[in-house]
């Protein structure tokens, strides 16, 4: 099996914890010191004080049912100890309160070998806001 192929499995089995709100699949993905930029707030947290679980679990209790989780135009570039994986993820599904939800993010995916196996020690999902002056997050992309 080729890195890139490893790569994209470990990223697969990833987005499908992330689905299933596995906390445990999501976290088997990543470097003990992982360093991560979400969606939500702070502006990142990193390594095993950041209790990465906790934040985990707490997004995923605000979904009912599996969450809808689509990895699309995914460019991986490695060498044989890093790689770095880019492209746009759909997050989307029912929130605990019955509200739809559904938006673009972009993400960045930095992984290292480490002991043989890939790891993801950086992962930053962000999304675009719109520079009129309003500050609006720009939920309403989709790719091209």
């Amino acid at each position: 099996m080729t890195d890139e192929t490893t790569i994209r499995d470990l990223i697969a089995r990833r987005a499908a914890a992330i689905t299933a709100k596995d906390a445990d699949g999501v976290l088997a993905t990543e470097a003990a010191d992982v360093v991560i930029a979400g969606l939500a707030p702070p502006l990142r947290y990193a390594g095993p004080a950041a209790d990465t679980r906790h934040q985990m679990e707490a997004w995923f209790a605000t979904w009912r049912g599996p969450i809808d989780y689509e990895i699309r135009d995914l460019q991986i570039v490695s060498s044989d100890t890093v790689a770095f994986c880019i492209g746009f993820v759909r997050i989307g599904g029912t929130k605990t309160d019955g509200e739809k939800n559904e938006l673009w993010a972009r993400q960045t995916l930095c992984l290292q070998k480490l002991g043989g196996v890939w790891k993801v020690v950086h992962d930053h999902h962000s999304v675009p806001f719109y520079m009129d002056g309003s500050l609006r997050a720009a939920i309403d992309l989709k790719p091209n």
